[in-house]
């Protein structure tokens, strides 16, 4: 029975990273998931934003990774072939006795070393952002915060991963773990399989993957925000605009994103449904999008939805404000609860998991190790999407690629995220889908 080196439980971009990382090194590596597709879960619904690293506690895990996998970020989108704008970003307040808030922040985020921080006059802010409402007190700038598509990432480190040799399962879940004396015993049901390390990225579900073999350490918490997406024509800021709303913390989110969609975010809050929204919840985002920049166009909404956050705990109630990799045993491993910024740090992540993983195993270097992967790119002009101007070519590429769904397709070429949602191209892809739908993934 052939055995790996490591396993990865959880397809999402932490999962997806750490597959990658581990293929650097000569491990054989095995990555499960229990969706029909990586990336369906927490990273399909996020702000998509790479932030710059001044929110976080100075000497920090989460600090010393955020800046660097911001500046590292240009170098990994551009090995993935994934569009990322260092758009920068503006945190605004209304109000002055907030303005020491943004000073704090300053002071983290120069201590954290992120480059070109600066702190603006209201006047300033307003100059930088016309569309922001008259009144700013001041506003925070870091021109290195970003914006990439979080999907589109984690589905092409899955693709590189592949390409350098990992294995991979879909549609199957983890059912339950032995300890056994060479290694662990993975169980998904009918079948078995055996490894010397296992990675636990299984996103919302990673502290009841590790109580599969483990006592309770570490809690998930639940909360969760609704989004809406504008169309990509609506006026919108040029960068990302935080607003620091007082004592009640950050208020809403307007993001500017790759793709030319305005993404606003709204305040997190406990979690109803998991990625459902409400129709209060809705309300109050657009009004306080409306009070924030009074000139953007509401009615150019094309899509809402909702994120879900895991939020760490302590089985004694501590809140974990820091990243939380558990380590219970030799060779297992589990992200439990990275929430903002994981996005941002989910290479550097994945780059510790692989190095921890090669001090363990005594592995090597892998010589082969090809760190790019080829954009879908049109080579044809038979357009299917008209919405994105996605050719019919794309759309077959990434059939090929794996993509079992319209869905799917949609997450790797951008098809239906237009003003039609899919409308009058679902039905086109679906039938691409039936015939050719055998992908080679």
């Amino acid at each position: 029975m052939k055995r790996w080196d490591a396993i990865v439980i959880g397809g999402g971009i932490l999962g997806c990273m750490t597959a990658r990382n581990l293929r650097r090194w000569n491990i054989s590596t095995l990555l499960i998931e229990k969706e029909a597709d990586v990336c369906t879960g927490i990273t399909r619904a996020n702000s998509a934003i790479v932030y710059a690293g001044y929110d976080n506690k100075p000497g920090s895990r989460k600090a010393d990774m955020t800046v660097r996998g911001n500046a590292n970020m240009d170098r990994l989108c551009r090995e993935l072939e994934v569009p990322f704008s260092r758009c920068g970003s503006l945190l605004v307040t209304y109000e002055e006795a907030s303005v020491s808030r943004l000073e704090q922040k300053l002071q983290n985020g120069r201590q954290n070393g992120v480059p070109g921080l600066r702190l603006l006059s209201g006047a300033e802010a307003e100059a930088m952002e016309p569309m922001l409402a008259h009144g700013v007190a001041a506003a925070l700038y870091a021109p290195t915060t970003g914006t990439v598509n979080p999907w589109q990432l984690g589905i092409a480190a899955y693709e590189n991963a592949v390409h350098n040799g990992a294995e991979a399962l879909l549609h199957t879940e983890v059912l339950g773990i032995r300890l056994e004396d060479d290694g662990f015993a993975v169980e998904t049901g009918p079948d078995t399989f055996r490894c010397r390390m296992v990675f636990n990225c299984a996103g919302l579900f990673a502290d009841r993957v590790q109580e599969m073999l483990f006592p309770p350490s570490v809690r998930l918490h639940r909360d969760g925000a609704e989004y809406l997406v504008l169309d990509d024509l609506v006026a919108k800021p040029s960068r990302v605009i935080f607003h620091q709303a007082g004592s009640c913390g950050k208020g809403i989110t307007a993001i500017p994103c790759v793709e030319g969609n305005l993404l606003l975010s709204g305040v997190r809050k406990p979690l109803g449904i998991p990625f459902a929204t409400t129709a209060d919840g809705l309300r109050e985002l657009r009004a306080a999008a409306k009070a924030l920049l009074p000139e953007v166009d509401l009615t150019k909404t094309i899509r809402s939805f909702g994120a879900v956050r895991p939020n760490p705990y302590r089985e004694t109630g501590e809140s974990l404000h820091d990243f939380c990799i558990e380590h219970p045993a030799p060779g297992f491993y589990s992200l439990i609860g990275i929430k903002t910024p994981g996005l941002t740090c989910a290479d550097e992540l994945g780059q510790a998991l692989a190095e921890r993983a090669a001090r363990y195993l005594g592995a090597t270097e892998n010589p082969a190790f090809d760190p790019g992967r080829k954009a879908i790119t049109a080579r044809d002009h038979e357009i299917l999407c008209r919405c994105g101007k996605v050719t019919k070519s794309e759309i077959l590429e990434a059939i090929r690629r794996g993509a079992a769904s319209a869905e799917a397709v949609k997450r790797r070429v951008g098809s239906g995220m237009g003003r039609c949602q899919g409308s009058r191209c679902t039905f086109e892809i679906e039938k691409l889908l039936g015939e050719y739908g055998h992908g080679t993934g």
